[in-house]
């Protein structure tokens, strides 16, 4: 069994789920308790708290942990435009955007507000001096994912940042979940930041947002007072534990991870390159963890089907998306249909091995063989 599905999700470094349960199992006190048993787990909480703080220089204060990116981005989007709706409603969300945030903005333009997409180059880039000419006077809120989830292309977050500055009236977001842990960047300009630990070695339902303490928000999840006044809920002690532990560890050992799965990335892109139906839709901003492409004339379900059947699991695009639809990220740089219906997303880890890499080539041959002899 082949597993190349990472962007969807990783699996949990065993440190990290031995963190987990030994919390879970014996710091079992609510922190918002008022007894000894709550005090301390309070304590644990605050203690870890601070330290993911600390990668991206804000107090545990301007942390928001939620159930996941999901709830993440619903939360910075719908909070900034219901809290800021007075000084206007024009946002601005990047073109290869996740589900959670896209359905966000469409549920703020079905409440009045007006949403438009940021202008890439060829090579998947928002185009800087385009974005400064869609800013307005309304405009309140500009989201731009660090890193898509089907191409990997890594946006120049900084650059960004930097031209956002100058316009006070509006908030700028960054969903970093598939950047955090795998690339480095500067989030020093950001107002908001979504990241989840799961896909870097973490607990799936477990999320991150950073939020910078001059940034206001509409409460979506009404309660009461957790570790956020934000998000109400019992606070998730393990989960935030679990977390750190398993942001710790990603950061540690970041740059020896994306320099080895580069390796195994182009060996695949070279490989791949010899056959005249394939073409690879990665571009030169495509981070090292990613590989997508489309094979001419052949439905990506249907060779995606065909890898299954040698064990080999890769996605076709976000898992979070229709199954038959064609790839929304692929057409929003190619422009071709027929491109993003044939799409493929391979994701790489630290954790594949070469052999891996091998039984996939091996796989790919024979699957291709197969479709083309039965039509």
């Amino acid at each position: 069994m082949v597993y190349l599905d990472y962007c969807a999700n990783a699996p949990v470094d065993p440190q990290v789920l031995d963190t987990f349960y030994n919390i879970t199992k014996n710091i079992y006190a609510n922190p918002n308790s008022i007894h000894k048993l709550g005090r301390e787990a309070a304590r644990i909480l605050d203690e870890h708290a601070d330290h993911i703080a600390s990668y991206f220089n804000v107090t545990r204060e301007e942390l928001i942990f939620t159930s996941g990116a999901t709830e993440s981005n619903n939360l910075a989007i719908k909070g900034i435009c219901e809290r800021y709706r007075n000084r206007g409603k024009h946002i601005i969300i990047g073109a290869m955007e996740h589900n959670s945030l896209v359905s966000s903005a469409m549920r703020m333009q079905e409440m009045g507000f007006e949403v438009e997409l940021a202008p890439i180059d060829q090579d998947g880039h928002v185009d800087l001096e385009e974005l400064e000419w869609m800013i307005r006077d309304d405009t309140i809120l500009v989201a731009i994912a660090a890193v898509d989830s089907e191409l990997g292309i890594v946006q120049d977050i900084p650059a960004i940042g930097s031209l956002l500055a100058k316009y006070p009236q509006l908030y700028y977001h960054v969903d970093a979940s598939q950047a955090i842990g795998k690339v480095d960047l500067d989030y020093s300009l950001c107002d908001l930041i979504t990241f989840t630990p799961h896909k870097f070695g973490g607990i799936i339902g477990t999320g991150v947002l950073v939020k910078r303490k001059d940034v206001s928000l509409k409460i979506q999840m009404d309660g009461g007072k957790s570790t956020s006044i934000y998000r109400s809920g019992t606070p998730m002690l393990a989960n935030v534990v679990a977390c750190d532990e398993a942001l710790t560890i990603a950061m540690a050992h970041q740059k020896e991870r994306e320099s080895y799965v580069h390796m195994l990335q182009q060996n695949l892109l070279d490989f791949l390159k010899d056959f005249p139906e394939v073409h690879i839709n990665n571009t030169k901003y495509s981070d090292a963890y990613v590989v997508n492409f489309s094979i001419l004339g052949v439905r990506a379900e249907l060779f995606s089907e065909a890898l299954e059947a040698h064990e080999i699991y890769l996605s076709t695009k976000t898992s979070c998306c229709p199954v038959n639809a064609p790839s929304k990220i692929v057409f929003a740089l190619t422009k071709d249909k027929k491109l993003a219906s044939t799409s493929l997303r391979l994701s790489l880890s630290h954790l594949t091995t070469p052999e891996e890499i091998e039984a996939f080539k091996q796989a790919f041959v024979l699957s291709l063989k197969e479709i083309k002899e039965n039509g």
